[in-house]
């Protein structure tokens, strides 16, 4: 029986002037995996979440959420004669949802360098971040309804359950960015979660963090899975996580994708040494 597809990129190329970031690129993820997207640094890996997340629109290719597709472009007015990649008559349409609309079909990011807001509280981070889902329209919350009313208790009791999953409620009152380093990165993983994502995106979420940090990590992410019934595309550098919790891994190389498959496969491929390690001449 084939899983239910949650996410399919197809043939994107994303390219500033005649520079391309991303080439070519298609991908999937199924309903509840965990999919790593590695590379060298400069690879297209960012780039490629951009895309996915409707920041940047693609030069060419398109992005599809369930089988709806969120984003599709193809090469336009000057880029028509710029452009290097391939498929450039395959897509005639141009949709690019705005950012939030695709966080409200259900997509959810955090951040290579991270992005919480500085000004807020550990707390109002992961509530300010619920606020999306709400049903309550400007009146009911001017006027403090009792639906707007019902919606806020329970925001704020969802919140604190996200805090204490991620061992944060003693620290619901500090300033965010006053937090540890690793901390702060399970409060962007928080913050995401609180929109009630099907897809989530994590640009890096090891970084910086230490063996046994990045081992609790790989445990949260697969608890995360589960509990949260979602699917997981991570970008990642550390080979120890990736192995660890990946069901397959796309490796990307000067923005075209290299090598596919699981990782014992990714280990072997001579193609992805290569891009990680060189070779000599």
């Amino acid at each position: 029986m084939s899983k239910e597809n949650v996410l399919r990129v197809s043939d994107i190329t994303m390219q500033f002037g005649g520079v391309v970031a991303v080439d070519d690129l298609s991908l999937e993820v199924n309903k509840g995996e965990i999919i790593g997207l590695i590379g060298p640094n400069g690879a297209g890996k960012t780039t490629a979440f951009n895309v996915i997340t409707g920041v940047y629109a693609p030069t060419n290719g398109a992005v599809a959420l369930n089988g709806e597709v969120i984003v599709e472009n193809h090469p336009q007015g000057k880029m028509k004669n710029l452009y290097k990649g391939k498929n450039d008559g395959k897509y005639k349409d141009v949709k690019v949802l705005t950012p939030d609309k695709i966080t409200k079909l259900g997509v959810a990011r955090t951040f290579q360098n991270i992005r919480l807001y500085k000004g807020m509280t550990v707390f109002e981070n992961v509530l300010v971040a619920m606020h999306m889902n709400l049903e309550s329209g400007i009146f009911g919350a001017t006027f403090r309804s009792g639906k707007a009313k019902r919606e806020e208790a329970q925001m704020r009791e969802d919140a604190m359950n996200l805090l204490r999953m991620f061992d944060l409620e003693k620290n619901k009152d500090d300033l965010a960015t006053s937090l540890p380093y690793g901390k702060q990165r399970h409060l962007e993983i928080a913050r995401a979660l609180a929109t009630k994502p099907k897809l989530l995106l994590l640009d890096e979420p090891a970084a910086g963090m230490n063996p046994q940090e990045s081992a609790e990590l790989m445990r949260l992410v697969e608890r995360i899975r589960d509990e949260f019934d979602l699917s997981v595309l991570m970008i990642e550098h550390h080979m120890q996580v990736v192995m660890g919790i990946c069901e397959r891994i796309y490796v990307l190389d000067y923005g075209a994708l290299i090598a596919q498959g699981n990782p014992e496969e990714i280990q072997n491929n001579p193609r992805v040494i290569e891009a990680y390690l060189g070779v000599d001449d």
